[in-house]
């Protein structure tokens, strides 16, 4: 055993019984490395990361790589969920050498913590164009000893690059946002058309293999398409929400979205499951249905082609099949959301998943037909010989073509799904991570709240309202959440929160607001904010530094710009500024955000598809939000039903009388049959009472 064995995180611990002398990312480790003046070996990746797990197979736990690594490096290992921070430097060291990056990521520094040589995952003997591990440790070492200025030398120079990356994505002070509407909206047009150009318009998703979910840029699509009507938009976007439900990305027995797929069809996944994936899937599936239950209602134009004759019942189903899922196999007993599941078992990729043919005639009987020619489960398997379950045509075209009722169709395959679930539930499970992370919990909140908004199911509500409160109370550093000089942890093992904390949360609790109206979440989100601006703001660009000021164990402080696999801490923020502005009225914060997008908006052109969030908050700002106060004793009520419709770039305030206890309802007024005021630049409409009368007031606005 290692002194992973003291550690909290299921990364680390998988780690503990290596003969790697491995140290977590702790001081002693530099300590040590500066009084015997050897380099640092720093091995990061995750507990459901299949190559980091091969990696450990071949080396970390062979005896004499073992030994080769502890002769010559002092060895820390840092599971990079835990400290994003750590990733993120050394992430772009890897990516400035090799052009690339990934995990297991491999970083050699010198004992002060700066980069001289990157890369992921090395083989035990040299193939595929690598050298083994043991020939890179052996020559490193041989650097360190023989030509230590070099090493010295190249991390200084990487140092330098790092530093400038983030300041070229920024432009210089002085860019504005063109003010006019008829100027300003060429932009959104730019962005769609950027992204237009990436578009897979057979298979949905942008470009080819491997394909990840992008929920951020089919976020875009969805409100772009509501402002413009551009057809080409919501087709595009559906399009791709209904392959990924259709293919193997989607776990058809269990519920939940594996974090992407290896193909362009969206048959082969890697197989993880990731908390966030799932958080912004369901988030952006419940805007699709409300858009898309509230466009057939329309007549004209009908629905885009090609979509299943009922699309919002599909988004339906998912949305509840996925957060069964979260609550079924996610959930703490306390509340809290588990962070992962990996994507091996018994050491196999797949395994818990896939099924031979004749597994499922045994289960099945005489059903088994059926269900395999709906789920393309054949005889010789449709990867690595074996079955990953997919729909290859809708219930709807499936039933039309065996001259059957949908309905009879669905229950069938239902009760099968239900069988083979039972029979896959015996089988050993994967790798649960259940280390509880406060940005990604903060993203199923949000998730919770959109399906509570699009379905009406109770259970979500709660669900957001619980886990929030259990945020609240657990990652606070101090026992009563929170003053500004209380600062919340990243995870139960990682006491300094980072931005993406803070910003996820932010939202989560402005979210949460909208579903219960209970003021003190909003509040909290506002103490919060202020506390982002203190100590997190960098005054030279006005952007966010991802650490907060004072925290002293790495060697830079980076900012987050990217939107990737989740939304960037920036962007988030950006979208924080422009609600809570209208909420709290804090026009300073609404042009804090209006600056922030100043200086990353040329950036956000070029390259939409790496700023997706950023280029949904441009839109925001061309498009001014909807101010919507519903006042009255039914309005807690009112202000649910009129959230069932989709309207993106929204904030809404509700009281059953009127209070100063927020801005947007100052002053407002309303009887029995609660009154909406409907406010947009400045300025308000009469109030008015019905849903149908809101419903016409925003669109004609």
């Amino acid at each position: 055993m290692n002194r992973l064995q003291h550690e909290i995180s299921p990364y680390l611990l998988q780690h503990a019984h290596n003969p790697v002398d491995w140290y977590a990312w702790r001081p002693e480790a530099f300590e040590r490395a500066k009084v015997e003046e050897k380099p640092i070996l720093v091995s990061i990746g995750y507990s459901t990361c299949h190559w980091c797990h091969v990696m450990e197979r071949e080396s970390f736990e062979d005896e004499s790589v073992a030994a080769l690594m502890n002769e010559h490096f002092i060895c820390i290992k840092v599971d990079r969920e835990e400290r994003p921070d750590v990733d993120a430097i050394y992430m772009e060291a890897c990516q400035i050498l090799t052009g690339g990056g990934g995990w297991p990521l491999n970083c050699f520094l010198t004992p002060d913590g700066k980069p001289f040589y990157a890369g992921t995952y090395f083989p035990p003997r040299p193939a595929h164009g690598r050298p083994s591990w043991p020939q890179l440790l052996q020559h490193l070492a041989g650097i360190w000893t023989e030509k230590r200025d070099v090493a010295f030398d190249q991390a200084e120079k990487l140092m330098g690059h790092i530093r400038r990356n983030d300041d070229v994505l920024v432009a210089p002070q002085g860019m504005e946002i063109a003010p006019s509407p008829s100027v300003g909206h060429l932009l959104p047009a730019t962005l769609y058309a950027q992204m237009r150009d990436r578009f897979d318009r057979e298979e949905g998703g942008f470009g080819g293999a491997p394909k990840f979910p992008s929920t951020m840029a089919i976020q875009f699509l969805l409100n772009f398409h509501w402002y413009s009507g551009n057809a080409e938009a919501l087709e595009h976007a559906l399009l791709s929400l209904n392959k990924m439900i259709q293919g193997g990305i989607y776990d058809q027995l269990g519920g939940g979205f594996a974090r992407y797929a290896t193909d362009r069809e969206w048959l082969v996944p890697h197989f993880e499951k990731m908390l966030y994936d799932n958080a912004l899937l369901v988030t952006v599936l419940s805007d699709a249905y409300k858009l898309v239950e509230g466009r057939s209602e329309k007549v004209e134009g009908g629905l885009p082609s090609p979509l299943t004759p009922h699309p919002s019942l599909l988004y339906r189903e998912t949305i509840e099949e996925t957060l069964d899922y979260i609550s079924r196999e996610m959930t703490s007993p306390e509340g809290g959301f588990y962070s992962a599941q990996d994507a091996d078992s018994e050491g196999v990729e797949g395994k818990f998943y896939v099924w031979d043919k004749a597994e499922v005639q045994q289960v099945l009987g005489d059903d088994a037909d059926l269900f395999c020619a709906f789920y393309d489960v054949t005889e010789h398997g449709n990867w690595e010989k074996k079955n990953i379950l997919w729909r290859l045509e809708t219930y709807e075209k499936f039933a039309e073509g065996i001259q059957r009722d949908t309905a009879w169709l669905k229950t069938k395959l239902r009760d099968c799904r239900e069988k083979l679930f039972a029979v896959r539930s015996q089988r050993i499970w994967p790798g649960l991570d259940n280390k509880i992370l406060l940005s990604w919990n903060a993203l199923m909140v949000s998730a919770y709240t959109s399906a509570f908004t699009a379905l009406g199911h109770e259970e979500y509500r709660q669900a957001a309202v619980r886990n929030v409160d259990f945020l609240l109370k657990n990652f606070s550093t101090h026992h009563q959440p929170p003053a500004t000089s209380n600062p919340l942890r990243h995870s139960l093992s990682q006491p300094d929160a980072f931005l993406e904390d803070y910003a996820y949360l932010i939202a989560a609790l402005v979210d949460v607001y909208q579903i219960t109206f209970e003021a003190r979440y909003l509040h909290l989100a506002g103490q919060y904010a202020d506390h982002v601006l203190s100590a997190f703001h960098d005054v030279e660009s006005g952007l966010f530094f991802f650490t907060a000021v004072g925290q002293s164990d790495i060697v830079l402080r980076k900012k987050d710009l990217y939107d990737n696999a989740t939304p960037s801490g920036n962007s988030t923020m950006v979208h924080n500024f422009q609600r809570l502005g209208i909420l709290l009225d804090r026009t300073d914060w609404r042009e804090h955000a209006s600056k922030m997008l100043q200086r990353m908006q040329a950036t956000v052109e070029r390259f939409p598809l790496s700023f997706e969030r950023w280029a949904t908050a441009l839109l925001n700002e061309t498009y001014p939000a909807h101010e919507i106060a519903v006042v009255g004793n039914n309005a807690l009520e009112k202000a649910l039903v009129l959230q069932r419709a989709f309207l993106p770039n929204k904030v809404v305030a509700a009281a059953r009388k009127t209070t100063d206890d927020l801005p947007l309802l100052n002053g407002k007024t309303g009887g029995d049959d609660a009154l909406i005021y409907v406010c947009q630049n400045f300025a308000c409409q009469r109030p008015i009472s019905t849903i149908e009368e809101f419903r016409q007031a925003v669109v004609s606005s």
